[in-house]
């Protein structure tokens, strides 16, 4: 796959270095990108899978693409926000697809390093409207922020990992994050 635009360069750049390019202005995602990232994510889903109890999950290439815009967009608006405010919904769009354990997965893909890009956004400012809208994501696609801290008292932990395959990588995850917020809900979730 070509590496010619901002949003693939900085997809691949995230996903094999665990690092960010931030460009000097806001770049239009194409259709073609879309497809492109969509082609890739398949490909990266496809060797994470390997470490799933199931292979009947599937990547859900649109909400895939959709954690990528919100990840891409979020780190370029850390320091370009001339004229951004009125365009944050646009850039930064609530999940409109089905939240199920092929979405989540998919989504992590990219939504994994969402939280360091939130931490980054509040140092910077506190009481910046995208740091909440960032939150409000990472609140509903949790398992990506496991270690980050988010109030996340309101969920059901034995009816969000009710599904195996779910269950094993989330807690896999926070063993490997170790994250103190979410220890003492160790001791409620049956294996």
């Amino acid at each position: 796959m070509e590496k010619k635009s901002a949003f693939l360069d900085t997809l691949f750049l995230l996903r094999k270095e665990e690092c960010i390019t931030i460009f000097s202005d806001i770049h239009e995602i194409s259709k073609k990108e879309e497809q492109d990232a969509a082609d890739y994510f398949q490909a990266e889903f496809e060797k994470e899978r390997l470490e799933f109890l199931s292979d009947t999950l599937v990547c859900d290439t649109e909400t895939a693409v959709w954690a990528a815009k919100v990840v891409y967009y979020s780190a370029q608006l850390h320091l370009i926000r001339e004229n951004t405010a009125k365009d944050l919904n646009k850039l930064i769009p609530s999940f409109k697809g089905k939240k199920d354990i092929s979405a989540i997965l998919s989504a992590d893909l990219s939504l994994r390093f969402l939280p360091q890009i939130v931490s980054a956004l509040q140092v910077s400012d506190p009481e910046d409207p995208l740091v909440k809208m960032l939150e409000n994501i990472l609140k509903q696609f949790h398992y990506s922020a496991v270690g980050f801290d988010l109030d996340l008292e309101d969920i059901n932990w034995e009816e969000e990992l009710k599904d195996k395959t779910y269950r094993k990588l989330y807690l896999e995850r926070i063993v490997e994050k170790n994250p103190i917020s979410l220890q003492k809900f160790l001791t409620s979730i049956s294996c």
